[in-house]
C-alpha cells in the first residue's frame, strides 16, 4: 500500500470514527474466512461497519477523537465494529457471535467518550434494540392520556352514583 492509499484510509477512518456512536475493537485471530464472512453479513444486516485495518493506521485516524482513549489496545489482529445509528446493535451481534466462535475476542469499545470494557459491552448487548425502546416509550406515552381519560370519566359517574344514592334515601324517607 503506497503513502497516498494510506492517507486515504486514515482520512476515511477518521471520518468514520467522528460519526460513529460506538466503536468496538475485536481480535479476530483464529476465525476462518467463512466465519468472518458470516460475521460481516450479520453486522451489515444491522447497519454496522466491520473494518480490518492496520493498527498504525487506526492510531493515526483516532488522534483527537474519543477512539484515542483505547489506542493502547491496538495490538495484534484488530477489527473494528462501527455503528452510526444504534449503539446496541454491534454489541448484540458480536456477543452472540462470540458465544458460537470462541476465536472472536471482544477487546474494548468506546461510546460517547467513555471506554467500554467487556462487561460493559455485554451489558449493552442485553439492552433492547432501539426500536423496542421506542415502542416502550410510545406505549408509556400512550398509557398516560388513556389513564387520564379514565379518571375524568369516573368523576361524572361517581357524581351520578352519589345523586342516585341521595334520591333513594329521600324516597325511603318519604315513604
Amino acid at each position: 500500500m503506497n503513502i497516498s492509499d494510506k492517507k486515504n484510509v486514515v482520512e476515511n477512518l477518521h471520518d468514520s470514527f467522528s460519526r460513529a456512536k460506538v466503536v468496538i475493537l475485536t481480535d479476530y485471530k483464529g476465525l476462518d474466512v467463512d466465519a468472518m464472512n458470516g460475521l460481516r453479513r450479520k453486522l451489515r444486516a444491522e447497519q454496522v461497519e466491520f473494518k480490518v485495518v492496520k493498527n498504525t493506521l487506526i492510531k493515526r485516524a483516532a488522534k483527537d477523537l474519543d477512539v484515542a482513549l483505547i489506542d493502547e489496545h491496538f495490538k495484534g489482529p484488530s477489527a473494528l465494529a462501527l455503528s452510526y445509528d444504534d449503539p446496541v446493535a454491534p454489541a448484540k451481534v458480536l456477543t452472540e457471535f462470540a458465544k458460537d466462535h470462541e476465536s472472536l475476542e471482544i477487546k474494548i469499545g468506546v461510546m460517547d467518550g467513555k471506554v467500554l470494557d467487556l462487561s460493559a459491552i455485554k451489558a449493552l448487548s442485553a439492552l433492547p434494540s432501539r426500536e423496542a425502546l421506542l415502542a416502550q416509550v410510545l406505549s408509556a406515552m400512550n398509557g398516560v392520556p388513556t389513564a387520564f381519560v379514565r379518571v375524568l370519566n369516573n368523576v361524572p359517574v361517581g357524581f351520578l352514583n352519589v345523586l342516585l344514592a341521595i334520591k333513594e334515601q329521600k324516597e325511603k324517607e318519604a315513604a
